[in-house]
């Protein structure tokens, strides 16, 4: 990329894996952390680094054809939403979102320097462009002039310094920390009062990652919020009301450098029960709700006035041998199991018909995704020769941990796994724990289980999921030529060469690996036809839309 300069009218590539096993054990952050709050919510698929605002979209529908999106906006009026939620924990820190409601309330209050638009194309958020030098070591970033906090400092490049020095600090417990594992606090510079260098401690072409990262966000200088006090950041909505476990009031930021807001006022409302959020859309509390299940689009259907909006995503909730464990420590038995899956019927009874059929490799929107590869089918024969030759001859028997902590669905996928299993001989006892069991100390050391991951590219949720030191190798997946190759693609500035490079990882895990992916998930929002501007966004995260809503306005 060398002197090349990306502004918002282009993407490159940027993360890092040097120290995160330090830094994540630093911060003793582990995924019960991350999800506390969200799980008892029901709102796994909430957490992924991959959020953006809301905007137009090839992928997705609406369920009817709804114009909403397509509506010309009007100005005023008072947006009523209803998210997952109920935690007395809630919080308005930008930096720490961790639940469903604390993820929706970032958006509307904060923002990164980038973002991702709904076809994952980078585009500038605060930042008016960034400037890699030839091997991804130092990192120019230009701020966009005239930007204004809630309370009506301007943004400066302090306040970038010291947003990414409060995200790094372990006291702050930030999920964006390992994204900046490769970035020191001597290593950012103010070059002038717009603009930023980070010299990282090694080479990271994919940097830009990091800092398109939703958490990552930019407070002012000396941010330390209290509840609402102090929540001031630089998105649509400024809070007025915050009541923990119940509700979140905004009005309109008169000074966003974006689009929108249309309405007046915004209420976010955390109704935790799925049967209560869908009857304050039906019965007119509110215009709007996330994360609708399967089983309810019937009745949204069958209502008058209401909508449902699906998106297909690239989250992902994958079944986990370890393959340092038997039987998965033979690849023969871990390839039999993938073989054992018809990932269709799983999609129809599990899902309700939800999903979109997966091929046991993640981040299906990764330029690098070997979508040429064989969609891999149930061949039970195939599969009964694989265990014969591992040595199981029809008397395999193995534990299937799960747990509505991974997904409302996750119980149901395991019992049809564990019925198309029988017809290779193997017997599967499906162990259902609590939410706080499934993310307890045992949390890695299931033999046998499920989890969810949200929509990532291949090389974060690598450094996350798979890389020798990330803190979640729940497969405790280990290959020597595969870390070869991600090594290398870690350090290849030049995209069509990482995206190759890419491809040959994802190959081996294709042929060897340890997750069974057997579909990528469909997410569903319900709204009242009176609300226009939602729009399908195949990266969002715990919504269809991303919950962006100043660009939803009222009929």
């Amino acid at each position: 990329m060398g002197d090349h300069i990306v502004s918002d009218q282009e993407g490159k590539a940027g993360f890092d894996l040097s120290k995160v096993d330090e830094l994540i054990n630093s911060h003793r952050f582990t995924r019960r952390n991350l999800l506390q709050g969200a799980l008892a919510a029901g709102a796994v698929a909430a957490i992924g680094p991959v959020l953006s605002a809301c905007g137009s979209s090839s992928g997705g529908t609406s369920s009817s054809g709804s114009p909403a999106a397509a509506a010309s906006p009007k100005k005023g009026g008072a947006l009523k939403s209803a998210i997952g939620g109920g935690s007395a924990k809630d919080t308005l820190d930008g930096q720490i979102p961790t639940s469903e409601t604390q993820i929706g309330t970032q958006w509307q209050v904060y923002d990164a320097l980038m973002d991702w638009d709904p076809n994952h194309k980078l585009v500038m958020t605060l930042a008016d462009s960034y400037e890699p030098n030839t091997d991804g070591s130092v990192w120019t970033v230009k701020l966009k002039s005239g930007l204004t906090f809630h309370n009506g400092k301007s943004v400066t490049a302090d306040d970038v310094i010291y947003s990414y020095k409060r995200i790094m600090d372990p006291k702050t417990a930030a999920p964006g920390a390992s994204t900046l594992s490769a970035l020191k606090a001597s290593g950012m510079k103010k070059i002038d009062d717009l603009t930023v260098q980070f010299t990282l401690t090694n080479p990271s072409v994919t940097f830009y990652e990091a800092m398109a990262y939703y958490p990552n966000a930019i407070v002012p200088e000396g941010y330390d919020p209290k509840g609402m006090t102090g929540a001031v950041g630089t998105g649509p909505w400024i809070p007025t009301s915050f009541q923990p476990g119940q509700q979140v009031e905004f009005k309109a930021n008169p000074n966003y450098w974006g689009e929108g807001p249309y309405a007046d006022t915004l209420t976010m409302y955390e109704i935790a029960d799925p049967s209560a959020k869908l009857n304050a859309l039906l019965g007119g509390t509110v215009d709007h709700m996330t994360l609708l299940d399967s089983s309810q689009v019937s009745a949204v259907k069958a209502a008058s006035g209401m909508q449902v909006l699906q998106a297909k995503t690239g989250g992902w909730w994958p079944f986990t041998m370890r393959m340092d464990q038997k039987p998965f420590t033979d690849a023969r038995v871990r390839q039999a199991f993938r073989l054992i899956v018809d990932r269709q019927q799983m999609i129809e009874q599990a899902l309700g018909g939800y999903g979109w059929v997966g091929n046991d490799m993640y981040a299906p929107y990764d330029p690098g995704y070997p979508a040429d590869l064989p969609q891999r089918t149930a061949d039970i024969e195939k599969a009964k020769s694989l265990l014969q030759q591992a040595g199981y001859n029809n008397d395999l028997t193995v534990q299937l941990t799960t747990s509505t902590a991974v997904s409302a669905a996750a119980p149901n996928m395991a019992q049809v796994f564990a019925q198309q299993a029988k017809a290779a001989g193997v017997t599967v006892n499906v162990n259902k724990v609590d939410p706080s069991v499934f993310y307890g100390d045992n949390y890695l050391k299931w033999t046998f289980a499920q989890d969810f991951w949200a929509t990532r590219n291949y090389i974060p949720q690598m450094q996350v999921g798979a890389a020798p030191n990330a803190p979640w190798n729940e497969c405790h997946w280990k290959n020597a030529q595969w870390w070869g190759i991600v090594t290398q693609a870690l350090k290849t500035v030049d995209d069509t060469a990482r995206a190759a490079l890419i491809k040959q990882a994802e190959t081996i895990e294709y042929q060897e690996g340890a997750y069974i992916i057997p579909s990528f998930n469909v997410l569903l929002d319900a709204y009242s036809s009176k609300v226009t501007g939602l729009a399908v966004d195949n990266w969002g995260a715990n919504s269809a839309c991303r919950c962006r809503y100043n660009l939803m306005s009222l009929v």
